[in-house]
């Protein structure tokens, strides 16, 4: 059979009238010019912020919320409008956004800032290769050249913390008295607001000056968000109208995830695009719904590390071995430590202790891979009630494609029930 060229391979596709007018409005890395639902927090930022637009040094500030609450897209909004606002009164503001999902250690942080405020390519620090020393001397001295004020956002600070400690926290906090003519602020982003607490003092002290509480959206509030991108975003007369209060009502579950609520939207155009029909509707969002929910467990099951893939297993095991029997409601602890333990015999894989697993069923909780409960035992002490919390089949599947797990994943524990 002739291959098509690839003119003729996209002309189906190409020649069907689009959903979309700009798609990339319904990602959540879209800034819009209006975000609605938070005036309030931008006031509180842009009023500490301001003193840049004076000359000064505002204070640090600390940003908690859950995910898509609008913290990321509210501070580079205020960024951008600050930025403007120095540029109108010739006061030099540099604003630099640092995402420490992405760039996650102290080396790769400066090394970013530093590079952010070079204009000469030769000057740029490189990615590896120098002392973290140097580095923040190359910083202080391109701060010092720009002599304005210098807005450094670290999103999502809490992961490079726990990965690579509070070492760039340091620098950063002491680096105006390392200065004579710039002046430096940080604001952190995090979703954990026990964070700070697990800080050195010294620099929880420095960081600690502001905070700011981004709380979740309700559905009506993500509607209204939905609205105003769905009208940039999609075509008129593409969407019924119950499309969006569904988006919406899903999201809200998901405790007022905006971005939740944006990829669905989004997901549920594309599907009825693919599937060429002429509308979005409310079974393209019920199944967007499940694609996303698929995707999700997918990427996260796949990337595990190899023990806590042989404790899942061991988890969907027992709980397929139990699906049986009516008076029981889940696994326990013990349970699963014994299929785990026969999984990694089977396999000829090191048993890691039972604190351990503990631990790693603790991980897997908060993955929302599974439900773990602290149940007590009275004078047998305490244990944890553990179930599944994402489908059995979909998650066997994807643990069947690595090698080792795929050999094991029919394997029929023969468990005998402990409390640890």
């Amino acid at each position: 059979m002739d291959t098509l060229s690839n003119d003729q391979l996209f002309d189906p596709f190409l020649d069907t009238e689009p959903i979309f007018k700009d798609r990339e409005v319904l990602r959540p890395s879209y800034t819009p010019e209006e975000l609605p639902h938070r005036d309030e927090q931008i006031d509180q930022l842009a009023s500490v912020l301001v003193a840049a637009v004076r000359g000064e040094t505002p204070s640090n500030v600390f940003i908690y919320g859950k995910t898509g609450t609008g913290k990321t897209a509210s501070t580079k909004y205020v960024g951008e409008e600050l930025v403007d606002a120095g540029q109108d009164r010739d006061v030099p503001i540099n604003f630099i956004y640092v995402n420490c999902e992405v760039v996650d250690t102290q080396y790769r942080a400066l090394t970013h800032i530093t590079n952010h405020l070079v204009n000469d390519w030769d000057e740029r620090v490189p990615f590896t290769g120098w002392p973290t020393d140097e580095v923040y001397a190359k910083l202080r001295e391109r701060l010092e050249a720009s002599e304005g004020v210098t807005i450094i956002v670290l999103d999502e600070v809490d992961n490079l913390v726990f990965k690579d400690g509070d070492g760039l926290l340091y620098n950063l906090c002491r680096v105006n008295e390392d200065m004579e003519e710039a002046k430096v602020s940080l604001i952190g982003i995090s979703n954990d607001l026990r964070f700070t607490d697990f800080l050195d003092p010294r620099v929880r002290s420095s960081l600690g000056e502001e905070e700011i509480v981004f709380p979740p959206y309700n559905a009506d509030q993500l509607r209204d968000i939905l609205q105003q991108r769905a009208d940039i975003g999609f075509h008129d007369a593409k969407l019924d109208d119950d499309v969006i209060p569904l988006c919406a009502a899903f999201a809200a579950q998901e405790h007022g995830d905006a971005r939740r609520a944006l990829d669905l939207l989004r997901v549920a155009g594309e599907l009825t695009e693919r599937e060429d029909s002429e509308r979005t509707t409310q079974d393209h969002v019920r199944k967007a719904q499940n694609k996303i929910e698929l995707d999700r467990i997918t990427e996260v099951v796949r990337t595990l590390p190899m023990q806590s893939k042989v404790l899942l297993l061991a988890i969907l095991l027992g709980e397929e071995n139990n699906s049986s029997e009516t008076d029981r409601q889940a696994l326990i602890t013990g349970e699963v430590y014994d299929i785990y333990e026969e999984l990694c015999q089977a396999a000829d894989i090191d048993v890691l202790t039972q604190r351990r697993i503990t631990d790693l069923i603790s991980e897997l909780d908060m993955l929302g891979l599974i439900n773990a409960q602290v149940k007590s035992k009275g004078r047998y002490g305490r244990t944890k009630e553990i179930q599944m919390s994402v489908p059995l089949d979909g998650t066997k599947s994807v643990l069947r494609e690595d090698p080792t797990i795929d050999e094991i994943a029919d394997y029929n524990p023969n468990r005998q029930a402990r409390l640890i």
